[in-house]
């Protein structure tokens, strides 16, 4: 009996024909893939990282990172995260930054202080946009305006600068900066944009339409039945928005909502997250393998991934040593730069041949104390767990064959005569050079649990011979 490793749904009994746990993997249309460790990237900062922002302009890669009080950017020779923080006056202490690029101007918000700008190629540090720009927690851009909300003293208030200009947030005769109060809804938790802004309340989402002149962006409710619940859960891919409300995992593509982890993880991450963390949940695309990852902190104080592949619409998670995920594009890194990694090629963070060392390349990363990381470590010991095989009476499960692209793996297997039995598993068993696992486990319902060694690059499923039992 074949058995493939297709969905993977805690939420579901085990009996539902999917896998019952997939961790430290990624998931694919045929099968799950590893996920590699955290490694550090960068030489520390003077104070812990909440995420770091990949920006490119005019063929120039650049890497920012921002902590409580200052933002940074990496130095490809001395791997060192160099202070560029506003020079007059510190930021005020906050605990999230949102971040915008606008033609060659980077623009951070973290709802403290007026919004940011570095210009690339040529500022030595922020400094404010402008003197009329809000304090905004979040910022995006929409079409060609900068669009920032959520002020504390307008929580509700979506504003926009003059077309084509992000110094210019003055309204009046000859701009086009303006803003509008969301009457419904609560506070904005997030926004995001391109074609036209799609902005995230408590309990209803808007879509943000250039109309012109008079009123310059239309606001129209596409949602009043569900709201997003945590501002770190908003991240966007193409003209998807994905995001966390009271009830689970949506996506929102400009005109409807759809759920996208109803009776397959929602209630698992619930059981699961730290509920006076919700606010610090990370989210990051990694376009490479097509997945949306959310980081959160779990009630054990561990930091755990969930993960989903919007292709195959699966879903799989991690356990992890980074504190938040983010997307990250490569800095090419000097010969200089590597001899600060180590001076050994073996103990870098990644092969040469990795996508880490080309400049430009998105590559999944995040932060972890005061330093960035990439993914790009050892693959990550995945674990791979059926539901429940059953057949009518009592069967013997007495031989594993696993499907492991260019790799092996360890099977054990828990065997129980009725579902409320315990699920005990049994030592694990290497595949022999033959690819076979002489397993004796007697039950009527059986799981298989398997770890992928060697250098595996898909895992797929497992074989099982499956015999009845014998009896009195």
């Amino acid at each position: 009996m074949k058995i493939l490793f297709d969905q993977w749904t805690p939420d579901r009994p085990g009996v539902a024909s999917s896998l019952s746990e997939a961790k430290n993997v990624i998931p694919t249309n045929v099968g799950y893939i590893p996920l590699e460790e955290a490694e550090d990237i960068s030489n520390a900062a003077d104070q812990n990282l909440y995420v770091s922002i990949p920006v490119k302009f005019a063929g120039t890669q650049y890497l920012f990172a921002a902590g409580s009080t200052k933002l940074y950017l990496f130095n490809d020779t001395t791997i060192n995260l160099d202070n560029r923080s506003r020079i007059v006056s510190p930021y005020t202490t906050t605990d999230f930054w949102d971040h915008a690029l606008f033609g060659n101007v980077l623009i951070m918000s973290n709802g403290k202080d007026i919004l940011q700008g570095f210009t690339l190629g040529s500022s030595a540090a922020f400094n404010n946009l402008d003197a009329a720009a809000p304090a905004a927690k979040y910022v995006t851009v929409v079409r060609d305006f900068v669009v920032a909300a959520g002020t504390t003293a307008d929580p509700n208030k979506v504003f926009w600068s003059d077309v084509n200009d992000e110094t210019n947030w003055t309204p009046g005769t000859g701009s086009q900066s303006d803003s509008q109060f969301i009457p419904d809804g609560g506070d904005i938790m997030g926004i995001t944009g391109g074609e036209f802004g799609i902005v995230l309340l408590e309990r209803s989402i808007y879509r943000m339409t250039y109309i012109g002149a008079p009123l310059y962006f239309q606001f129209d409710n596409i949602t009043r039945s569900l709201g997003c619940m945590s501002r770190g859960s908003i991240v966007q891919s193409g003209g998807f928005t994905y995001f966390l409300s009271d009830d689970g995992f949506y996506v929102c593509d400009g005109q409807t909502v759809k759920p996208i982890g109803n009776d397959r993880i929602d209630k698992w991450f619930f059981d699961n997250v730290a509920p006076t963390v919700l606010q610090n949940i990370s989210a990051a695309i990694d376009p490479v393998n097509k997945v949306v990852i959310w980081g959160f902190e779990n009630t054990f104080a561990q930091t755990y991934l969930l993960i989903y592949n919007w292709a195959a619409d699966k879903w799989s998670y991690a356990q992890t040593t980074a504190d938040y995920v983010s997307t990250l594009a490569t800095v090419p890194v000097s010969v200089e730069g590597l001899d600060n990694y180590s001076a050994s090629l073996d103990a870098l963070p990644a092969s040469l041949d990795s996508r880490l060392w080309a400049g430009g390349q998105i590559v999944l990363g995040g932060v972890r104390g005061a330093k960035i990381v990439t993914f790009s470590g050892t693959p990550l010991t995945a674990v791979l767990t059926t539901g429940d095989i059953e057949q009518p009476f009592n069967t013997m499960l007495r031989l594993a064959r696993p499907l492991v692209a260019n790799g092996s793996a360890t099977v054990s297997v828990a065997s129980r005569f009725r579902l409320d039995g315990n699920l005990n598993y049994s030592t694990a068993v290497a595949a022999s050079s033959e690819n076979r696992i002489p397993l004796r486990s007697i039950g009527r319902y059986h799981r298989v649990s398997l770890t992928p060694t060697g250098n595996w690059t898909n895992a797929t499923g497992v074989e099982v011979e499956i015999v009845p039992a014998g009896g009195r």
